[in-house]
């Protein structure tokens, strides 16, 4: 009876004792964020970078670089920014427009990215950010990918078609990027596309040509939709924006659509950076 006593009494000490040895660690760890200022072509810009002050001087991190939606850098991207961190990666914010620069006005953000669509300005801002990101000291240059957010996503796709460094990307609820020919033989990335099944803005021959694109030019990608999701649906201010700016019925919150496809992010990015790390 006394060795039963002591051995629960044992066993009770050891899980109280790894407890407070998990607590003291998670006590310690402590997301890092950081104003970037940089440069592109005259353009003053200001990003953010997040890391976990826990990880990093030992072993170099798998870095993110983050686009974000069509507003700009607000506290939603940030808040992004801080979630990827806390995955164990150096992630980074690029500014696309100027420091300093974002809107919750819908015709002025239209007018903040129209000059980016269909045009080389897209991939070559989003290869800025990039640039910065693989210049922190943290980062595992071998193991960069890119996830961007409507705007941001569309944004994702040119910079990984443009031949950019990245092993992978994953476009959250963004317009599908018509695929040039020579993606084929210039794009390194997998493709992750996280869309709303009922997204007024991607049309189903949008939806049709992409994967045909994607299918002939035999790309690694998979293309999830997330039914009763529409745009910008992994926001949670979405739905507030959307009835300050009339466009109640095209952008919404849509949580488990938002919740499932951050869990397809995490696999795709354990396994994209795992490959590339071999």
């Amino acid at each position: 009876m006394h060795l039963l006593i002591s051995m629960k009494l044992f066993r009770f000490t050891f899980l109280i004792g790894c407890l407070g040895i998990n607590l003291f660690v998670a006590a310690q760890a402590k997301i890092i964020t950081q104003l970037i200022p940089y440069e592109h072509d005259g353009v003053k810009l200001e990003g953010v970078l997040a890391y976990d002050d826990s990880l990093v001087g030992n072993a170099k991190l798998p870095g993110v670089l983050i686009l974000p939606e069509w507003w700009g850098i607000n506290d939603y991207v940030k808040e992004r920014a801080h979630k990827v961190a806390a995955l164990g990666y150096i992630a980074f914010v690029a500014d696309m427009y100027g420091a300093g620069v974002s809107t919750t006005n819908a015709k002025e953000a239209g007018a903040l990215s129209g000059p980016f669509y269909g045009k080389p300005l897209m991939a070559e801002r989003a290869e800025a950010g990039l640039s910065q990101l693989t210049k922190s000291e943290y980062v595992d240059t071998s193991r960069i990918a890119a996830i961007g957010y409507c705007f941001g996503g569309t944004a994702a796709q040119v910079l990984s078609y443009s031949g950019a460094a990245l092993v992978g990307i994953v476009s959250f609820h963004g317009g599908l990027a018509p695929v040039p020919a020579d993606a084929v033989t210039k794009n390194k990335a997998k493709i992750l596309i996280c869309h709303g099944a009922i997204d007024p803005f991607v049309k189903k021959a949008d939806i049709d040509s992409f994967q045909k694109s994607m299918n002939d030019g035999k790309f690694d990608y998979q293309f999830i939709s997330y039914s009763g999701a529409v745009h910008a649906f992994s926001n949670p201010g979405a739905t507030e924006l959307a009835r300050v700016n009339g466009l109640s019925g095209n952008i919404a919150y849509n949580e488990p659509a938002d919740r499932h496809s951050w869990e397809h992010m995490k696999l795709f990015l354990n396994e994209v950076f795992a490959k590339s790390s071999r």
